[in-house]
């Protein structure tokens, strides 16, 4: 697959963007901040776009989708917008009955546990990724020279809530499955991998500059387990974008054990969580590949003064890598106050790239 001409990263848009360039490992024009889950429950616009609406509609509904991505763009002057989605949204466009439930997340009407369930799982069609492609291609007109990140679930974490069939805090039932029937485990992640994979493509198609892999769980897996039964399947998942030359982004949470193993995968940037230093997780990964992170997100709430200081010791663990995209160490919490994520963005702003 190769990028239309009018892809924004093939007619010059977001190609030179503060972020595609520190995603290639350049020195940016100005320190690139975005914020995972920038889009949602902190933005008063937000909330009152998604009265009545469940959220999976919300992610399946256009212009409702592009509207919700281009908020917080809108609001705070980050350096790229994320598509607004979730992660079990290919599921559901997939045919498997599974929904958002207030306060627990995603629950799935049966789940995933044996031979015979995996191999009955729906193949999703290309059709059912329309409504992707043109909340993408939506957004995309509106963004100008704003760069738009896809994303998908990592094979593991789609897996997980397929197997437990609701969120779990150990991963107990996927972490079983691996390792009792590893020839079962290894047909659902490749599932997993083609569903998360497709959904990612479409994005890119349809004019997203860059793609993340989100694997939320991975930090309940041993190094062993991780190579072993789920590094393949999230290459796997990142095979069905790799020809079309966008910068891929690898993130987890609790992860800090696995980064040489994630980024083994075949990425171009790591996303790091706030338990681990940049200048530690630069040091682990060889120096050589551009971090993305790690605001702690608990410190958005703490005094401005506070959050100041941290912040400015982000950037400069951040200036020890190739280069650095500002960015938290986890989503945005939903009772942040959204004037702080602009005042966060405005002093990374003002701070000059190291070197300039």
């Amino acid at each position: 697959m190769t990028l239309s001409q009018n892809h924004p990263l093939m007619d010059g848009r977001t190609a030179n963007s503060p972020l595609i360039s520190a995603y290639r490992g350049q020195q940016p024009t100005r320190r690139p901040v975005w914020f995972m889950r920038q889009a949602g429950r902190s933005l008063p616009e937000y909330r009152k776009l998604r009265v009545g609406t469940e959220m999976l509609e919300s992610c399946l509904r256009p212009e409702m989708a592009s509207e919700i991505t281009l908020q917080p763009v809108r609001r705070h002057d980050v350096d790229a917008a994320i598509f607004f989605s979730d992660i079990v949204i290919p599921l559901k466009l997939a045919g498997i009955d599974v929904d958002i439930v207030p306060g627990v997340g995603p629950v799935l009407g049966t789940p995933v546990r044996t031979a015979a369930d995996v191999r009955a799982l729906p193949k999703m069609t290309d059709a059912a990724l329309d409504p992707i492609r043109e909340a993408v291609a939506m957004t995309v007109e509106q963004l100008g020279n704003t760069p738009l990140i896809g994303f998908a679930g990592a094979p593991f974490t789609v897996a997980a809530y397929m197997v437990e069939g609701r969120p779990s805090r150990d991963h107990m039932g996927p972490r079983t499955m691996m390792h009792a029937e590893p020839g079962v485990w290894e047909e659902l992640a490749n599932w997993a991998a083609d569903a998360s994979g497709e959904f990612l493509r479409a994005q890119i198609e349809a004019g997203a500059s860059a793609g993340q892999l989100f694997d939320s769980w991975a930090g309940s897996l041993s190094l062993a387990d991780y190579t072993n039964h789920v590094a393949p399947a999230s290459a796997r998942a990142l095979d069905h974008v790799r020809d079309t030359g966008v910068p891929l982004v690898h993130f987890g949470t609790g992860t800090s054990e696995l980064l040489g193993a994630m980024r083994n995968v075949g990425v171009d940037v790591m996303g790091v969580d706030y338990r681990l230093p940049l200048d530690e997780a630069n040091r682990r990964l060889g120096g050589d590949i551009p971090l993305q992170g790690n605001i702690d997100p608990a410190l958005l709430s703490a005094p401005w003064e506070v959050l100041e200081a941290h912040v400015r010791e982000v950037l400069a663990a951040g200036d020890s890598a190739i280069s650095h995209v500002v960015n938290l160490g986890h989503g945005v919490p939903p009772e942040t106050d959204p004037e702080v994520l602009t005042r966060v963005v405005e002093l990374i702003h003002s701070i000059p790239v190291a070197g300039r």
